[in-house]
């Protein structure tokens, strides 16, 4: 449930030319920090993130899953795109 709207609000605000949203929850099972949220792997490639730095393209997805955060224990993201400062 939480996956789809990983994807649902990231393909809504960057309209991605990929997007891979993977729950690796189940390889996090007894974990200290697993009781409080997913552990999420996004590798996400969109126009939205060109002329951006790494970092801002960061910033870019976090602010968009803020509504989903308190799901959220630990999240990779790679971020795939052409011309990043």
């Amino acid at each position: 449930m939480i996956k789809a709207k990983i994807e649902n609000l990231l393909t809504e605000a960057f309209k991605p030319d990929l997007l891979e949203v993977l729950d690796e929850s189940h390889q996090h099972i007894g974990h200290a920090g697993a009781k409080q949220g997913g552990h999420f792997k996004v590798t996400i490639k969109s126009k939205a993130f060109e002329g951006k730095k790494l970092l801002e393209s960061h910033r870019m997805v976090y602010k968009v899953l803020e509504p989903v955060k308190s799901f959220i224990h630990a999240l990779a993201i790679t971020v795939k795109g052409e011309k990043h400062v």
